[in-house]
């Protein structure tokens, strides 16, 4: 059985306990939320609906799932926003640098 968004429950399991915090900016997401900057919310790190394994989603703040909108990751990481909050791919959390060597690894 998948959630709204049709992420499967084992991977929406997963995912809830490995992402404590923004994948991209770090931020913490108290259990107890009361603001949008610590919300999380659904991320698709390579933007394509069909790939929903752990490896692809992950949680990050409303914020950050703004910003990146349907943009590339790699494309993303080196805009306005991500420069401006010191994101890049060094500072991106583990799920994520493995996208981006996958990625490396395939061009």
């Amino acid at each position: 059985m998948a959630n709204q968004w049709g992420i499967p429950a084992d991977v929406e399991k997963l995912v809830l306990s490995r992402d404590k915090k923004c994948v991209y900016c770090g931020v913490d997401f108290p259990i107890n939320h009361v603001s949008r900057k610590t919300k999380p919310s659904w991320e698709h790190i390579i933007n394509d609906i069909h790939l929903s394994s752990a490896e692809n989603i992950a949680l990050c703040c409303i914020s950050c799932n703004a910003s990146k909108g349907a943009h590339k990751l790699e494309e993303w990481l080196t805009g306005k926003y991500c420069l401006s909050k010191s994101i890049n791919e060094n500072t991106v959390a583990e799920v994520v640098q493995n996208v981006i060597r996958k990625n490396i690894s395939k061009t």
